[in-house]
């Protein structure tokens, strides 16, 4: 049998799928390169105009740290459902509504703070499913569903809370959640007390006038940030679920014809996502002693940054976790860092649309970029 030229020629041709990809390029190709450069970008600016003035001391890593927890837990579960292709707006009211459905039975009808806490997280994972059910029944964009839920659940918070309290706040809820041993050790106050007293004593950290140490601990709220992080990260990355996220997230149909349940992989993220919003409730009533009816206002579209900035795609199939906790940690450096300097605080908001655009735009140009390398290769192995 003869051969050509050209086809010798092609035969010989290293195949595409070893070929070595330099470092750069591998960098890139990572969702979370963009968020990972724009914080340190943030801590440079910051290091220069807040250096000197207490931001980077113990005290004021703890202070922006928690700040990104909390955002962190809800950025995590809102970039899981991105990557599937669906939006929650719910979480902010969910997290309103968590913090007073273990407030209200709590302080008004009389049940245990444990039984207040597992009916909350009850409840908002049952309305999770409810979200994520409509969405796959009603074939309706999630971006409506949740939107008409994120009204319904800000209007039922408003309404428990007045006739409860006749108030938009039910204060003593810290109390009683201290007097649970389970609940105050899962949720409340912070950890690792003897040894941040024993670095004080010994004048590693700073400590106050009354020789307690300036920081007391380690928020439990990073602990579940963390927990959280790591569960979603190992799911998407070592488990088969977390490969058919990915593929439903970019082609349903494919999904579909391969035989993946997409609508109980749509339906699950959805009530992930919603234990993920009753979680920061909860830790933030625990943390600040009471319930109100406007927590949590804004904070879906604050999560949904935090992801885009971490290289998910609002298309979906795209995303990391990695990416999303390293968003979230830019919010929460820029949120707390601009008091440490003369910037008026009202340039934060601002800042959140300029780091979503440039997000976006970033994430755009990577991904057109690899399309057109991808193509030109192609074209190149087929002799075209």
């Amino acid at each position: 049998m003869r051969v050509t030229t050209s086809q010798a020629a092609i035969t010989n041709k290293p195949d595409e799928r070893v070929r070595r990809i330099s470092p750069w390029r591998g960098l890139l190709n990572r969702p979370e390169f963009g968020s990972i450069a724009g914080t340190v970008l943030v801590f440079v600016l910051f290091g220069i105009f807040a250096g000197g003035s207490g931001m980077f001391n113990l005290d004021g890593v703890m202070s922006w740290a928690q700040v990104a927890a909390y955002l962190g837990i809800i950025a995590v579960g809102a970039c899981v459902l991105m990557i599937a292709g669906e939006f929650d707006l719910s979480i902010g009211s969910m997290i309103g509504f968590a913090g007073m459905m273990v407030a209200v039975p709590a302080m008004f009808l009389g049940w245990p703070v444990w039984a207040s806490v597992l009916f909350a997280f009850a409840g908002c994972m049952a309305l999770g499913w409810l979200n994520g059910y409509l969405v796959v029944r009603t074939r309706l964009p999630s971006f409506i569903v949740t939107l008409a839920f994120m009204f319904i659940l800000r209007g039922l918070t408003l309404v428990l809370s007045t006739y409860f309290s006749n108030s938009t706040i039910v204060g003593g809820v810290g109390d009683k959640l201290g007097a649970d041993p389970v609940v105050h050790a899962l949720f409340q106050g912070s950890t690792f007390h003897r040894l941040f007293a024993w670095l004080a004593h010994a004048g590693l950290i700073d400590k106050l006038p009354n020789g307690e140490p300036v920081v007391n601990g380690v928020p439990k709220v990073l602990f579940w940030w963390l927990a959280m992080a790591g569960w979603a990260g190992f799911m998407l990355s070592r488990t088969r679920f977390g490969n058919w996220v990915f593929i439903v997230g970019g082609d349903n149909n494919t999904a579909k014809n391969a035989g993946i349940p997409v609508n109980r992989v749509k339906i699950s993220l959805f009530v992930f996502t919603a234990f993920c919003a009753c979680l920061f409730g909860v830790l933030q009533v625990a943390d600040v002693g009471s319930a109100a009816a406007d927590r949590g206002v804004q904070k879906e579209f604050e999560a949904i940054i935090a992801a885009v900035i971490g290289g998910t795609l609002l298309t979906g199939g795209y995303g990391s976790v990695l990416g999303a906790c390293f968003g979230a940690l830019i919010f929460g450096v820029v949120q707390v860092g601009i008091s440490f300097t003369s910037i008026d605080s009202d340039w934060y908001r601002v800042f959140l649309g300029a780091m979503l655009l440039l997000a976006v735009l970033f994430n755009h140009y990577i991904r057109s970029h690899a399309g057109r390398s991808h193509a030109g290769r192609s074209h190149a192995g087929t002799g075209k």
